[in-house]
């Protein structure tokens, strides 16, 4: 499989990250999975509530990744559950109810993969001190 270059797969996986928070979809994770699947390379997943935010998170995030980049992905569902974006080989988005995102536990199926940082605006990578500036 052919990468980009890291900061332009940094740049289209913050983008995807920031159109999903635009959107206010919660617990957004991004799963590197390059280490732990011959197949696979990374996952988004991020909850919204059914029906009207899942379709806004999506279409937010087809938008702004798309404009950073990356191919126009494949659609898997759409359901009043879950909604799965493939772009390319290389990122797969999954957008879940906080109930199916229970149920499927992606998280834990990929449990050994590392997963990336991308803190909100306004916040620092690393661990928290507790201290204001």
């Amino acid at each position: 499989m052919t990468h980009p270059n890291d900061t332009d797969l940094h740049r289209q996986l913050r983008a995807i990250v920031d159109a999903a928070r635009e959107r206010r979809a919660e617990d957004v994770v991004v799963l590197d999975l390059t280490e732990v699947s011959s197949t696979l390379e990374y996952f988004v997943i991020c909850t919204a509530t059914a029906g009207l935010q899942l379709n806004a998170v999506q279409e937010n995030i087809r938008e702004k990744a798309q404009a950073a980049g990356l191919p126009r992905p494949s659609v898997e569902g759409p359901s009043e559950r879950w909604l799965l974006l493939a772009f390319g080989g290389s990122v797969v988005v999954h957008v879940m109810t906080k109930d199916a995102r229970e149920y499927y536990d992606l998280e834990g199926l990929w449990s050994d993969a590392r997963v990336l940082s991308f803190p909100e605006e306004g916040e620092e990578e690393g661990p928290r001190t507790g201290t204001t500036a």
